[in-house]
């Protein structure tokens, strides 16, 4: 009975880690996170590959793609806790991650620095839509050329 009883909160504090992981964040040049050694991919956005930009006032020199230097600059020092939604076949996993208890993605969003995928939440999409609508961040592209994202009209 002991054992079933220790097996079982064992599997309750796994559980809970998994659904939940909070400290540091290191910003991956794609946007995705890296927190205690797991790459955690912000739920509901896609990031698009843009070319690096320089940030020189930071020491070292830093480079990175221009949302991938937003989140650096916006979590900081703080704390990042991410509520995991799905473990990717990769291994690495998606999350409602929030830094001072901003919404990471949503944060993106609002500064046209990534795009809202098709099953994101429609807060989400409003906040693409107004992005795309004041034509902030990949949505500030030149008439005649094609918009960055097929899956958007």
């Amino acid at each position: 009975m002991r054992f079933l009883l220790t097996a079982c909160l064992v599997l309750l504090g796994v559980g809970a880690w998994a659904a939940d992981i909070s400290s540091y964040a290191f910003v991956n040049d794609d946007g995705s996170l890296r927190i205690r050694g797991r790459t955690i991919h912000l739920y509901g956005i896609h990031v698009p590959s843009s070319e690096s930009v320089c940030r020189p006032q930071g020491r070292p020199l830093t480079c990175a793609t221009r949302a991938a230097l937003a989140l650096d600059f916006k979590i900081g020092p703080s704390f990042v806790r991410c509520d995991i939604q799905n473990k990717n076949s990769d291994g690495s996993l998606t999350g409602v991650c929030r830094a001072e208890g901003v919404d990471l993605a949503a944060y993106l969003l609002e500064r046209g620095l990534a795009a809202a995928l098709p099953e994101a939440p429609p807060d989400y999409q409003i906040l693409e839509r107004i992005a795309r609508h004041r034509g902030v961040g990949i949505w500030g592209f030149a008439p005649g050329r094609a918009a960055p994202f097929p899956y958007h009209d």
